[in-house]
């Protein structure tokens, strides 16, 4: 099966879950590692691939993504685990290694370099507030 679209969860540095879909998963986890790909995840490196889900299109990837995202994080790594929540909500203990889609599973981990990291500078410019036109004698 070629996957038009992917659903993935990584598992951060601090022990957070981030939920994403892409249509190339390598790439997107490429860009996770050089913290270009969120903002959430660039100050969480590095990160490591928990799930990866193949989806038929586009639009399936992101109404998973939605779906998977309304999930508690017990339920999250219930599924990255592959076991369905307990009654209680909370995920059981893991029996074996989490499950990941084969193709993807040669990724594990993606992190930083000083080389990779950039920072962005501000300046703060004087400007009229959003929708205030300007004085008849600023014209």
């Amino acid at each position: 099966m070629t996957a038009a679209a992917w659903v993935y969860l990584l598992r951060c540095a601090d022990g957070s879950l981030y939920c994403g879909w892409t249509v190339d998963l390598d790439r997107r986890l490429a860009r996770h590692a050089a913290g270009t790909a969120s903002a959430y995840t660039r100050s969480r490196r590095p990160v490591a691939l928990a799930l990866a889900l193949p989806m038929p299109d586009r639009t399936a990837a992101r109404r998973e993504e939605a779906r998977i995202k309304g999930l508690s994080r017990s339920e999250k790594l219930a599924l990255v685990w592959g076991q369905p929540p307990s009654r209680s909500g909370k995920a059981s203990a893991p029996s074996s290694t989490p499950a990941r889609s084969a193709s993807a599973s040669s990724v594990t981990s993606v992190s930083s370099t000083a080389s990779t990291r950039k920072r962005r500078s501000c300046s703060t410019i004087s400007s009229p507030g959003r929708g205030t036109r300007p004085s008849s004698s600023d014209r």
